[in-house]
């Protein structure tokens, strides 16, 4: 489906992103990962899937170093027919003790990356009249929850980021979308559980159900191959009008 075509994925070399990219690679596009720790690893998984891989390791958290990504990606496979703005920090604090520096941190990195990736990759999508800009918000871009006041805010941010950039290229072959997860089993959130059983001296079963009980009325997690497929699903000619939109995958937490 997707054969020929290149994806980029920030924040993809573990989690949710390498969901993602594993998902569009299996639909035959070639794929650029983004990230920090050890590259190797997801390269060779993606690169398992009979697709050509690139990786940047630029900190998303800097303009020059997304210019240098996005100028490597179009040098390396043409042009990025895909993006998917999926890099992402946290800090929990109330908002006056919130450290200044932790939330401009996560504006830069969860918000004006995405800006950034858009506005560069838009112009050869144009030009080509296809592409797909699909952002990870989170639940949190729909809702609120206390002490994530900077998460929160960017994530509001990248669905109202999302609606612009759906309107701007709504007569185009450009579309642009938001997915909006639950809880994610991803090695950050089971670091989480894990911290939650230790702290309460429960089982880790019992500390998934709380974690899960708190939010999320399915009780269960949504998983990356998941959120990869939806990815796929907007790719897809099916996805042609499917514009504008935060399309939460979230166990009814919202439904609430």
């Amino acid at each position: 489906m997707l054969a020929g075509k290149t994806a980029l994925v920030t924040g993809s070399t573990s989690g949710i992103g390498l969901g993602i990219a594993k998902a569009l690679a299996r639909q035959g596009a070639n794929i650029v990962l983004n990230g920090f720790g050890d590259a190797e690893g997801p390269k060779a998984e993606v690169a398992a899937l009979g697709v050509k891989v690139g990786y940047h390791g630029a900190d998303m958290s800097k303009p020059a170093d997304i210019e240098a990504m996005m100028a490597y990606a179009a040098a390396t496979f043409g042009r990025v027919d895909i993006l998917v703005n999926n890099a992402g920090i946290q800090h929990v604090a109330r908002v006056e003790d919130f450290p200044v520096d932790r939330w401009d941190a996560v504006i830069a990195i969860n918000l004006s990356s995405a800006f950034h990736t858009s506005r560069l990759a838009l112009p050869a999508m144009r030009a080509a009249n296809w592409g797909r800009i699909i952002n990870v918000a989170s639940v949190h871009g729909l809702v609120g929850s206390a002490e994530k006041s900077a998460y929160v805010a960017a994530k509001h941010g990248i669905v109202g980021l999302t609606k612009v950039t759906a309107l701007e290229t709504a007569t185009t072959g450009v579309t642009c979308n938001a997915i909006c997860p639950g809880w994610v089993l991803t090695p950050l959130v089971q670091k989480q559980v894990d911290a939650k059983a230790a702290a309460q001296g429960l089982t880790n079963e019992a500390a998934t159900r709380q974690l899960l009980g708190e939010k999320e009325p399915s009780m269960q997690f949504t998983t990356p191959e998941e959120l990869g497929e939806l990815a796929a699903f907007f790719c897809s000619p099916a996805g042609n009008n499917v514009r504008g939109v935060a399309w939460n995958m979230d166990g009814g937490w919202t439904a609430q």
